[in-house]
């Protein structure tokens, strides 16, 4: 018989909010009161979010973020400052036990992207999976995830790039020599893609969201059963968005 699990599409939330979220999730996961869990969402404002071990103050330029309007968050999971605007955002909980679940750390990146892997053909699109942790489309990315394990359980979340804005990336990340910039933002027009470059056209959150969704029911041969947060996730993402991702001395702390 085949596994069903949660599929959340949570919307449009601030940075705070969303990695809130996520880690509610996970400690609902934890408690064994939700199933494995997909969610969908999006960013609003447009954010950056750095990785557990950065230094926020040498990857970001705060002043150039409060003059776009833009938010900025670290998240629980490793990996590098992304910057969230025109994409979809997925993240996956699931126990580290669960059967579909490698305890190697690279193999369980390269099962759960294969779910987007699957998702993109769907759009019409031939992507590969380029170790630790993104998927390229003829050599360009579209995709990087981020992982982290707490409590036994699984927290992956990472961006599907519906459109991508290079300019105002780089006018808000950090670039050691100014006078590289230029090259690095010709270098990132190289390096990465979007569906709108690809298939030439607007493609929408949710015509992305339902491929995506056939990628992981295909993928892990699991029903998807669209679902809410529960009382007791709204109760834990409340508490950690006031409690961590909205304060100074979790977002300074590097």
């Amino acid at each position: 018989m085949t596994e069903t699990w949660r599929l959340l599409q949570t919307g449009s939330n601030t940075a705070f909010t969303n990695m809130a979220i996520d880690r509610a999730i996970l400690e609902a996961h934890h408690h064994q009161l939700v199933p494995p869990t997909i969610r969908f969402y999006r960013w609003q404002p447009p954010a950056i979010s750095i990785g557990y071990f950065q230094s926020l103050t040498e990857e970001v330029d705060l002043q150039a973020c409060q003059r776009h309007g833009v938010d900025v968050v670290r998240r629980i999971t490793g990996g590098g400052a992304v910057y969230h605007d025109t994409e979809l955002t997925y993240s996956i909980v699931i126990s580290e036990n669960h059967p579909a679940i490698s305890q190697n750390i690279i193999q369980s990146y390269e099962r759960i992207c294969h779910a987007l892997i699957r998702g993109f053909q769907h759009l019409s699109i031939q992507s590969t999976f380029a170790p630790i942790n993104d998927i390229l489309v003829d050599g360009k990315k579209i995709s990087g995830n981020a992982q982290t394990r707490k409590q036994g359980i699984v927290l992956q979340h990472g961006t599907i790039l519906l459109d991508v804005d290079v300019d105002t990336m780089f006018a808000i990340l950090k670039v050691p020599n100014e006078k590289l910039k230029d090259k690095l933002i010709t270098d990132a027009r190289q390096r990465v893609t979007s569906l709108r470059a690809l298939l030439e056209r607007e493609v929408s959150f949710d015509e992305t969201a339902s491929a995506m969704r056939q990628g992981f029911q295909e993928e892990f041969d699991v029903t998807l059963l669209p679902g809410d947060l529960t009382p007791a996730e709204h109760t834990y993402a409340k508490r950690y968005e006031q409690e961590l991702f909205s304060q100074p001395a979790w977002n300074n702390r590097r």
